[in-house]
């Protein structure tokens, strides 16, 4: 049997094309062994394309991702998770006390320095529950029948990069207001939490070296003043996804409220 013949009765992974030029590849683990496997690879990509060259994308606890490009052209496969986002939970009662903790660890641990509650928003959560969630976690605000905090809006966010493992990062601080006001510490990560009023919170030492922090207070008092809108989110559906699940657009509300108004 010659190899032109052996090639012809193999057989053909199975493959579905993609929305951009390429093909994915889903395997019956169970269906052939290794060697079979790599015949039938070897002869399916000679389809795709007359050379091999498989490279490692990423990996998730459930599956390792492998791509190759086939096209004449320059590679655009978009790289894996180029962002982190992280969540402030900036929490200011109607006395204008902010809530506020000291962390165990991490960059101000130990400081003694009184920051407000961060973190980092899970895969699939959005900024708004995020943000609620992390004030919880951290400070552990309780009341047994109702919700912690609920969302008013985004004040700001930055991009940074190459800060969390040489990836980018969002973060997004958003302002919260209580519905209850009882702290109980989260003992993990936090040392001590409390109500700080404002002008002492702005007062600590440590914000001159944080321009960021800085702004973020001008920002509030503007807030406070009547003259800064953050975004609020308005739920939409998207006709990009699949399981046409709810997004969130992040607007000025009042903003464009006025501008249809006119």
């Amino acid at each position: 049997m010659t190899c032109s013949s052996e090639e012809n009765q193999l057989q053909l992974l199975t493959s579905t094309d993609d929305d951009y030029g390429g093909v994915i590849v889903q395997i019956d683990q169970s269906a052939m062994d290794s060697t079979t496997f790599l015949s039938i690879l070897r002869h399916s990509i000679s389809n795709w394309k007359h050379q091999e060259g498989f490279w490692y994308h990423h990996a998730e606890p459930k599956y390792l991702m492998l791509v190759h490009w086939i096209a004449d052209s320059a590679n655009t496969i978009p790289a894996n998770a180029t962002h982190r986002v992280g969540v402030a939970a900036f929490v200011v009662n109607e006395k204008q006390e902010v809530l506020v903790v000291q962390e165990k660890t991490g960059h101000f641990g130990g400081t003694g320095s009184w920051k407000f509650p961060t973190g980092v928003a899970d895969q699939g959560e959005d900024i708004c529950v995020a943000a609620v969630r992390e004030a919880k976690e951290e400070t552990g605000v309780s009341n047994l029948f109702v919700v912690d905090t609920e969302f008013v809006e985004v004040l700001a966010f930055r991009q940074s990069h190459m800060s969390f493992f040489e990836k980018s990062d969002l973060f997004f601080v958003c302002l919260l207001r209580p519905l209850s006001f009882d702290i109980k510490v989260q003992e993990v990560e936090i040392e001590a939490a409390k109500w700080m009023p404002f002008d002492e919170y702005v007062a600590q030492p440590f914000m001159e070296k944080y321009e960021l922090l800085r702004y973020i207070n001008d920002i509030y008092l503007a807030k406070v003043d009547g003259h800064y809108s953050g975004f609020t989110p308005v739920p939409t559906k998207s006709s990009f996804s699949n399981q046409q699940n709810t997004s969130y657009l992040y607007l000025n509300a009042g903003g464009l409220k006025r501008c249809n108004s006119l």
